[in-house]
Order: structure tokens, then C-alpha cells, then sequence
């Protein structure tokens, strides 16, 4: 049963290692955890919710707005043991920006607000934006001291049809990572997800630092935080919707979501008996 909590409540939960299914008390973020696992699976752009006090000041569509976030990144991975996820719009505040860069001027080269943002409405975004992170920072914590090392699986999606080169069905982006000492568990990810089978004939292939290099603040922040952590920053491309035409295809999205419940608990497992045998 998925509760409604406050940002308080759940920490206190993530504290006393209860498990729990909730949303965030203002609606801004979900959190499953079925159990204290060793990895963590994270969608932040997952989210289409704009605030309806945001709507009559600004210049982007609905369809633009869905057009830039991550769709169905949280089913993608609904089946794992923990997973955090975004439920508003990047184009609110972007969780996956620093807060002095969180809350868009323009977005995708489009000015975004017919007239600035009073400081009272950005300050709205900006407290959502302090909470999330304030249960990032705990849940992580909890993982990290229970086990020693923690894995995080940061999913986001990318827009193919905008690039005018073949780009990968899988984008890992590592810039931010230590590879000296997190190298193997990359190399062995990108091998993992080039073995995706995908309907339609789709063929997978997995890069690293292709069309993105693993810049965002979720990674940043852990990686910062807990130096036992690591983060990996994967992009799907769009195959599992058609981005211009504004359609899901639920049965690739399925799909990968199959896939990755073996492969991602396969890999955590090997990166935690790595770390253990190191110890």
C-alpha cells in the first residue's frame, strides 16, 4: 500500500529501516523500498506534473515539456527493491540540476516564462527540490553504512531523432566517476546492457560518454557525499516511444523493464561481492 508522508515521516523511516511504499507529502516524489538492499534505482526526470499556478506564464506546450523529461524511466526499473522517483515536470525544477540552476530561464534554446518568476514561486520549487535531496542523502547514507558500498542505477531517456549521426540505444555516462577505481564495474554495465533484448527487431548497442557524459547533480551529489557509492548515469534513447508523434510503446517499455530485472540485481550482486571481497 503506498502511503502519503511527509518528508519528516519518511526519513524517520529510512532511519528505523522500515520498509515502505510513499509518495511525498506535496506530491513531488516517490519511494519504494521493499527492502534494504544494496542498490538503488533512481528515474528523476520521470515526472510531468507542472503546477497549475505556472501554466498561464509559460511559453512551452505540454508537448514540449514531455518532449524534453524522461517518460516511463520509473517503470523501467518499478521492480527492483528501491526505487526514488521525480513526479514533477523538469520544466518546474529540474532535480537533476544544482538549486542555483534548478529553475529554468529558457529551456532547449526557447525562453520558458512570459515574465520572471517571483522569488515566492521559485522558492515553492526550490523547498521540493531541498526534500528530495534530503531523502537522497539519507537513503543513501542508510545503504552505504548497512553495507559498506552502494550502487546507484540513475535511468534517464534522450531524444535520437534529434541527432543527425547514429547514436546508441544506451548512453552510460561517466565523466563524474571514478574509474581508477570504478572502472571494471563500468565496462561490465555497458556490457550488460548491450545484451538488452528488445522487440521490433530493435538491435542494442551501449556506449559510454557518446551523446552524454554523466553530468547531472543526482550523480554529483552522491558522488560527492559517498565516496563508497557509485553512480551510474544511464540513457536510453527514445526507441520506446515515437517523440514526435507523442506515443508510448508500452510493450517496449515492458520490455525493459524485463530485462533489467535480471540484469541490474545480477550486476549489483556482482559489484557488492567485489566490494566485500576487496574488504
Amino acid at each position: 500500500m503506498m502511503l502519503r508522508l511527509s518528508v519528516k515521516d519518511i526519513l524517520n523511516k529510512i532511519k528505523a529501516e522500515e520498509p515502505f511504499h510513499a509518495v511525498a507529502e506535496d506530491y513531488s516524489f516517490t519511494l519504494k523500498i521493499e527492502s534494504y538492499s544494496y542498490y538503488i534505482c533512481g528515474a528523476v526526470h520521470d515526472g510531468h506534473q507542472f503546477r497549475k499556478e505556472l501554466w498561464d506564464n509559460c511559453l512551452h506546450t505540454e508537448y514540449d515539456r514531455w518532449y524534453e523529461e524522461d517518460p516511463a524511466t520509473r517503470q523501467m526499473v518499478q521492480s527492483h527493491p528501491i526505487v526514488i522517483a521525480g513526479c514533477d515536470s523538469r520544466f518546474e525544477y529540474d532535480l537533476n540540476r544544482a538549486p542555483d540552476k534548478a529553475i529554468y530561464e529558457d529551456a532547449w534554446g526557447k525562453k520558458l516564462w512570459k515574465k520572471p518568476l517571483t522569488p515566492q514561486l521559485k522558492e515553492r520549487s526550490l523547498q521540493k527540490h531541498f526534500n528530495f535531496y534530503q531523502v537522497v542523502h539519507a537513503l543513501v547514507s542508510k545503504i552505504e553504512s548497512k553495507y559498506g558500498a552502494a550502487i546507484v542505477y540513475d535511468i534517464h531517456s534522450y531524444n535520437w531523432r534529434r541527432w543527425d549521426r547514429e547514436v546508441p540505444v544506451i548512453n552510460l555516462g561517466t565523466t563524474n566517476i571514478d574509474t581508477h577505481r570504478f572502472g571494471k564495474w563500468v565496462d561490465s554495465w555497458r556490457d550488460t546492457l548491450s545484451r538488452i533484448k528488445l522487440p521490433h527487431g530493435i538491435e542494442t548497442t551501449a556506449a559510454i560518454n557518446d551523446t552524454f557524459q554523466g553530468n547531472g547533480y543526482f550523480l554529483k551529489y552522491i558522488t560527492k557525499h559517498f565516496d563508497k557509492t557509485l553512480v551510474l548515469a544511464t540513457e536510453f534513447s527514445k526507441i520506446y516511444c515515437h517523440e514526435l508523434n507523442y506515443i508510448i510503446y508500452p510493450e517496449v517499455v515492458n520490455s525493459i523493464e524485463q530485462e533489467l530485472i535480471d540484469l541490474v540485481s545480477k550486476h549489483a550482486l556482482s559489484f557488492y561481492e567485489s566490494f566485500i571481497a576487496i574488504k
